[in-house]
């Protein structure tokens, strides 16, 4: 089988600005200087590329995906008083593709239909996929046709252990996925309302 190709990434310098014109008098005056007509021909220079590594463009990666966090928090918690979530920001990028990532944003319980409460953590990515079955590969079939994906999943931890997906919810932990921001702070709300007043105003908006 072929070896994947790595992908190169490279900062583009700001485009230069135009060269202005010679008028007659420039030239004039440039004949009388040096002796030589200037013929006005541009001067053509290869585009300078500078590579980022990897470390680069993961650092990058992560300062919008925790702005688009920031920005997804405060207008979660701006609905109401009563309905107020933590805000627990970090994100992680792809290790064989830095430009993609996801945020973490919020993470609370709730009673779900069973009555049970359950933990969930809320997260953006710049992307959109599948979410896997495997502890191995969450994300499966990434797709760059919507550009971001909201997505809110079951978790269960030990004392002392990091957290993992509650896969007894489902067999991949998802409570909602979708690309419509409107949607997904819609979603948040709802697993965070406290009475059904509140879940029946979340539902007209």
């Amino acid at each position: 089988m072929q070896a994947k190709a790595k992908i190169r990434y490279f900062e583009a310098p700001p485009p230069a600005p135009p060269v202005p014109a010679a008028t007659k008098t420039t030239v004039h005056s440039e004949f009388l200087r040096t002796g030589r007509i200037t013929r006005n021909k541009p001067i053509w220079v290869p585009e300078e590329r500078r590579y980022l590594s990897y470390t680069e463009v993961a650092e990058r990666t992560g300062k919008r995906l925790e702005a688009a966090g920031e920005k997804s928090h405060e207008r979660i918690n701006a609905f109401h008083r009563s309905i107020q979530f933590p805000k627990v920001i970090f994100h992680r990028t792809l290790d064989d593709r830095p430009h993609l990532g996801y945020c973490h944003v919020t993470a609370a319980r709730t009673l779900l239909a069973s009555r049970l409460p359950v933990r969930w953590s809320f997260y953006i990515a710049n992307f959109f996929s599948e979410i896997g079955e495997e502890e191995e590969k969450f994300f499966e079939r990434i797709s760059h046709m919507n550009a971001r994906m909201y997505f809110a999943v079951a978790i269960e931890s030990e004392p002392g252990q990091p957290f993992r997906i509650n896969r007894s919810i489902r067999r991949n932990g998802l409570l909602f996925r979708t690309h419509d921001p409107m949607e997904a702070i819609k979603n948040v709300l709802m697993l965070g309302a406290s009475s059904e007043a509140l879940r029946e105003i979340i539902k007209k908006l």
